[in-house]
């Protein structure tokens, strides 16, 4: 454990950013799996609604540094072809 005072502060801030990002994360593979879900079922309306949904919390999640750009770029990416191809 951190002995300084600074260190200790340093922890906690740490230890705080690691929970949000954690939730952050976490409601962004909620929202992946709900498109999954949509995809399975087959309706046109739910896809799309649930991809925009999913494509605003990547979207934010990268905003916010817990993931790179690049990735979310790619998820969103992938997401819409899966969309897509099931359109069809």
């Amino acid at each position: 454990m951190a002995n300084h005072k600074s260190a200790i502060k340093r922890a906690k801030q740490n230890e705080a950013r690691r929970l949000r990002n954690r939730a952050r994360k976490t409601r962004m593979k909620t929202a992946i799996r709900g498109l999954d879900e949509a995809i399975s079922g087959g309706s046109r309306e739910a896809m799309q609604d649930q991809l925009q949904q999913a494509i605003s919390i990547i979207a934010k999640t990268a905003s916010k540094g817990v993931i790179h750009r690049n990735t979310a770029s790619r998820k969103i990416s992938r997401l819409t072809r899966r969309v897509n191809a099931a359109a069809r």
